[in-house]
């Protein structure tokens, strides 16, 4: 971006337009259709499943924003096992209605999949263009490098996962969801760390540390 935009760390008041950006990255997705088929409806749904998680990011992790409302960093701080929303299944199904069972689908097929080390885990990156998710995602990482803990994400189209893998994470199997999307996790070890960790997960075996070239943040 030629004029770079300010990250700021976003509050309580933030949570509609954060909310509203997770929401239109997922509606034109495969997956987005998958959860909500009805097109009329889609997006409501999306809005209020994602309000959700939102503000249950900004109790248990970090919400960044670029200062325009042009793109959302949705991270959670995974040291220790973390409780579900308050009311979460009341709310999930006042929000989604009869596609509560297929968010429920998707997050124990995440939540199965996800690493148990203790990691920084950015469960949504949304913008309106792939040069402001990357620039935002920089800006994050900064942040994230500072506990020096490794970074999680999961992206669904190889677009975001090239946005990624030039950030530093780097590609371990991937898992398909039940409407044929497949998920591509990605793990990032801090700034200045050299080590490649083993990645578990409760579907996966440990792998080994593999050498791969460490990639700079552009």
């Amino acid at each position: 971006m030629r004029d770079a935009v300010p990250t700021i760390r976003a509050r309580w008041h933030d949570i509609a337009d954060t909310a509203d950006l997770v929401a239109t990255s997922l509606r034109t997705s495969a997956l987005g259709a998958w959860l909500v088929p009805q097109e009329d409806r889609r997006g409501a749904v999306l809005t209020a499943a994602s309000r959700i998680w939102v503000e249950h990011a900004l109790l248990f992790g970090e919400v960044f924003l670029l200062a325009d409302r042009s793109a959302a960093a949705v991270w959670f701080h995974r040291y220790r096992p973390l409780p579900p929303p308050a009311n979460y299944r009341q709310r999930l199904e006042a929000a989604c209605g009869r596609q509560v069972d297929r968010f429920q689908t998707l997050d124990l097929i995440l939540n199965a999949h996800r690493p148990t080390e203790a990691h920084n885990h950015l469960a949504f990156l949304a913008a309106s263009s792939p040069a402001r998710a990357s620039a935002l995602l920089a800006a994050s990482l900064i942040r994230m490098d500072r506990v020096a803990l490794p970074a999680y994400a999961e992206a669904t189209t190889t677009v975001e996962a090239a946005i990624y893998t030039r950030h530093g994470y780097v590609a371990r199997d991937p898992f398909a969801l039940p409407d044929g999307t497949t998920v591509h996790p990605l793990w990032r070890v801090p700034s200045g760390h050299r080590a490649f960790p083993a990645v578990r997960s409760r579907n996966s075996r440990p792998q080994r540390p593999r050498k791969e070239p460490r990639l700079t943040a552009t």
